[in-house]
């Protein structure tokens, strides 16, 4: 797998525009069950992939909040270079079971494990890559999707259901800011910090069809959540062989000498062909 991203990737994804084009240049297939991913980052030459595995899958209503919470088993797999399994590190704690978008900070990988509805419990939690030791941050009220930390400005950035809303916390996890998402393009689903107060965000909207289907859109954005603004949002028209946009969910950048790299996870352990981690070159 490539080394982790760097602060100047901001340059090379602020070009991207609707006409950019993806060329596939790799595709790792992960031989054991890998449920539904949802998030992904590059640690120490090693992959984490975050993914939830339903037991009993929530009832749903026309509120997220008001589903049933289920039951599942959230998992934060670590891959070698080869995409072998190297450990299955098991999160959360009782209804709140199902891991979100994650990231590396130089230090530590942030994770967030939260009920599979709406505005109801998460526990955030960082993983040691060197030794995998698992420590508990901090506990919020409500359904955190997303996490990562700023090194820079040591203040941690998340997102809720949809990330319809937006949180800054410092690393004890009292409230810094909180600010309702201007957008409506997708609900961010993964994010990765580029550079200090600067995240890149992805994610899907569910387009309804006039034959009853739903369209997947996928979308990046650029964000900087400490002036409450999104820089920039592209949307992608990419798919994986199993027809899921590859900004379904887990989503992460990097760059090599001839420009910028997207590693994505869309397809879940049950789609033809199993997940597999594709790398599209930016051309």
């Amino acid at each position: 797998m490539p080394m982790p991203a760097s602060e100047l990737l901001s340059d090379a994804v602020s070009i991207l525009d609707r006409r950019s084009r993806f060329e596939l240049v790799e595709e790792v297939r992960l031989d054991f069950p890998t449920y539904h991913p949802q998030g992904m980052a590059f640690a120490k030459g090693l992959t984490f992939l975050s993914s939830v595995e339903i037991l009993e899958a929530p009832r749903p209503a026309a509120d997220p909040a008001l589903r049933t919470p289920g039951r599942g088993s959230g998992h934060v797999f670590v891959l070698g270079p080869d995409g072998g399994l190297l450990r299955d590190i098991h999160l959360g704690e009782g209804t709140i079971y199902h891991p979100g978008g994650i990231d590396f900070d130089g230090e530590q990988v942030w994770v967030s494990v939260a009920e599979y509805r709406a505005g109801s419990r998460s526990i955030v939690y960082t993983i040691d890559p060197d030794t995998f030791e698992v420590r508990e941050r901090f506990r919020v009220d409500d359904h955190i999707g997303w996490i990562l930390r700023d090194p820079g400005l040591d203040l941690v950035f998340g997102g809720s259901w949809g990330s319809r809303q937006f949180y800054t916390w410092d690393t004890e996890g009292r409230l810094v800011d909180q600010w309702e998402n201007p957008g409506h393009f997708v609900d961010y689903q993964d994010a990765q910090l580029l550079g200090p107060g600067l995240l890149l965000c992805s994610g899907i909207s569910l387009l309804p069809q006039a034959d009853g289907t739903s369209l997947e859109l996928g979308g990046l954005a650029l964000v900087e959540p400490l002036r409450q603004r999104i820089r920039r949002d592209v949307p992608i028209s990419v798919f994986s062989g199993a027809g899921h946009v590859i900004t379904r969910n887990p989503v992460t950048v990097t760059s090599d000498e001839s420009g910028l790299l997207i590693h994505a996870a869309p397809d879940d352990g049950d789609d033809d062909g199993g997940t597999r981690i594709l790398s599209y070159r930016i051309i």
